[in-house]
């Protein structure tokens, strides 16, 4: 099965999921392996592997511990054209909509294509939307992004709309790693009102609470990484989160 159909499928089934992200420039390769373990015992449904180190080497050690401790997906989660692993199974394939930057529009993702096509890693389409945040993220500074502000719901949402119209499958709202506050709840309900298409938030999300209010807001799947990767006891963080985003999950399969 393809890793799309998988996501869409948990998606269908749960009603929300829960995906993980690995910075391969916060831990060890080794250590990555073990957070991977962690969380799928605690009901994850798959890795992203991503960050802004550009190491290849690294990458790939991380990417392949991960594979050995954990039966879940892995997906790439790209910040440069450098960032793809022959080892993953997929790529978010992603253009940060909201940028000042043509590079980060189309240019880095023609430069990735080739590249994307001779590993045979199943590329996923999606549109990035960078949302205003009290920290600036280095997604931001890098990518040159024009944040949406917190209090102008429809811009984020005509953003998710046009990366629909484009073609995209996924949409993600990244609230900046280390945020503060996440994603407000208005934004992401406002945007699924109007979405048909998977709508992915992350940022700034610490708690199982949290994580419930946003899957209840409308969200599809929620990624953390920071909060489970600097926690000292991983696994407690993770299923705490996860918790929340099942529950909210079953709740909304029973108003559909």
């Amino acid at each position: 099965m393809k890793t799309y159909d998988y996501l869409i499928n948990k998606i269908k089934r749960e009603g929300a999921i829960h995906v993980t992200l690995i910075d391969p420039d916060e831990q060890s390769p080794e250590k990555a392996g073990r957070i991977a373990k962690t969380v799928g015992k605690a009901g994850s449904s798959a890795i992203l592997v991503g960050g802004s180190g550009g190491d290849r080497l690294l990458l790939d050690d991380t990417v392949k511990n991960i594979k050995e401790e954990s039966s879940l997906p892995v997906i790439m989660f790209p910040g440069n054209v450098n960032d793809i692993s022959q080892y993953a199974d997929a790529i978010f394939f992603m253009s940060l909509l909201n940028s000042r930057s043509r590079y980060w529009l189309a240019q880095a993702q023609a430069l990735a294509a080739y590249s994307v096509f001779k590993t045979r890693i199943e590329p996923i389409p999606m549109g990035y939307v960078i949302i205003q945040s009290d920290v600036r993220s280095s997604v931001e500074f890098y990518g040159d992004a024009n944040p949406i502000p917190r209090n102008k719901p429809k811009i984020a949402a005509s953003f998710a709309l046009a990366a629909q119209y484009m073609g995209m499958k996924l949409v993600y709202f990244e609230g900046g790693s280390g945020a503060r506050e996440p994603v407000p709840n208005q934004m992401i309900s406002f945007t699924k009102k109007i979405l048909n298409i998977p709508l992915i938030v992350g940022g700034g999300i610490r708690t199982g609470k949290t994580a419930y209010e946003k899957v209840k807001a409308g969200a599809d799947i929620i990624v953390t990484g920071t909060a489970i990767e600097k926690s000292r006891t991983p696994y407690r963080k993770a299923a705490d989160i996860i918790k929340g985003v099942k529950k909210a999950g079953k709740e909304k399969l029973k108003h559909v």
